[in-house]
């Protein structure tokens, strides 16, 4: 197969869809990989490390024209739409539950988009795992910043000092981007608190985070008292393929500490804080009713050393799936694959999406007729 690596061009996107080494093991197993000038370069990847490894370096038009799959790190942006086609397929993060007019896109276009999001394995994300990891190690990192009083914030340090209270953080879900955001603030010497609905995650995170943090159930009350008397507030809330529910509402917002900051992990998939918009590194708070809002739909572009090489590890052993078998033989295999495909032949065989923008959905089984392989 012909795999090509599309340069990103959404703003402050410094990472690329695939490393060096894994470039080495596609050609290795006899793939074509051909990578747009200088898209490794703010990975720290310059061209020179693909190409010694038997990566072609190519334009943007052959990758887009020439590949048989394309691998990327974000959406396609608008600049894009014009170059997606039929026949190709699409490997990367999505997001479109979020997005209906890239949702349209690729459907006008015929690609077959697969999204590393909703690649599911017995209820976890493998592939939205590790960006997860690192969006939640940066957010109390972004949220202790903009805390800080020339900047807008209360004027406090989360960790505090002998003598003096740590900072309130409180983190709304306890999945992967909670668990991490923990981990972090814990490590910054803040007060945390987790709300989550499932006891069990709770248990879980009372073990592996050996008692250092309250853990509260959530509901629309908890949510409201605790998010009153917070300094940081970490939106860390997913459901699937789907839009994040809206759980602080404008009314929470107003009754917050003047100068509190709220940071939504969330906003790729519409945001968790009724109050959020995205914004880019460039530009990446705002501020309502006091409270500075920091809502950067691309937190982990801006480690993208580190990203970049977590992504690859996770995706790889997929597109060398969907390479060395074809699309409909790798799903057919790999059930999880199977949950990651969002849009074949202009049809959208992911439901939470279908739903989302009020479209038909097709079951995956009713374009790629799995059962025949």
């Amino acid at each position: 197969m012909r795999i090509g690596v599309a340069k990103e061009i959404k703003p402050d996107e410094y990472r690329v869809a695939l490393t060096p080494a894994g470039a080495l093991e596609l050609i290795n197993g006899g793939h074509e990989v051909a990578i747009e000038t200088g898209a490794g370069v703010g990975s720290a990847f310059p061209d020179e490390a693909y190409t010694r490894v038997g990566t072609q370096i190519v334009s943007v038009d052959d990758v887009w024209e020439r590949s048989d799959m394309v691998l990327k790190v974000k959406e396609p942006i608008v600049e894009e739409y014009a170059r997606l086609r039929e026949g190709q397929i699409l490997f990367t993060y999505l997001h479109i539950a979020a997005d209906e007019p890239l949702t349209r896109a690729l459907i006008d276009s015929g690609v077959t988009a697969v999204a590393y999001e909703t690649v599911e394995v017995r209820g976890g994300l493998p592939l939205l795992a590790p960006m997860s990891e690192v969006a939640g190690r940066l957010a109390p990192q972004a949220g202790a910043y903009f805390l800080e009083k020339p900047l807008g914030g209360r004027g406090l340090l989360l960790g505090g000092v002998p003598g003096v209270a740590p900072g309130r953080v409180v983190i709304i879900g306890g999945g992967v981007v909670g668990y991490n955001a923990a981990v972090i603030a814990l490590g910054l010497g803040a007060q945390v608190t987790i709300l989550d609905r499932s006891i069990d995650r709770m248990r879980h995170l009372e073990e592996v985070l050996s008692g250092r943090v309250t853990l509260l159930m959530s509901s629309s009350l908890q949510i409201a008292a605790s998010v009153e008397d917070a300094d940081l507030v970490i939106g860390a809330v997913l459901v699937p393929g789907a839009l994040a529910p809206k759980l602080v509402t404008r009314e929470m917002i107003a009754g917050m500490k003047e100068g509190a900051v709220v940071v939504d992990v969330a906003i790729d998939q519409g945001g968790c804080f009724e109050t959020s918009h995205p914004t880019t590194h460039a530009d990446p708070v705002y501020v309502v009713d006091d409270v500075t809002h920091y809502c950067v739909a691309n937190m982990p572009g801006g480690v993208p050393v580190t990203s970049t090489k977590a992504l690859t590890n996770a995706t790889l052993p997929y597109v060398e799936a969907i390479a060395r078998d074809g699309l409909r033989a790798a799903v057919a295999a790999d059930p999880a694959l199977a949950k990651g495909v969002n849009v074949v032949e202009g049809k959208v065989t992911y439901e939470a999406v279908a739903e989302a923008h009020g479209l038909d959905y097709t079951p995956l089984e009713g374009v790629l007729p799995l059962s025949a392989v």
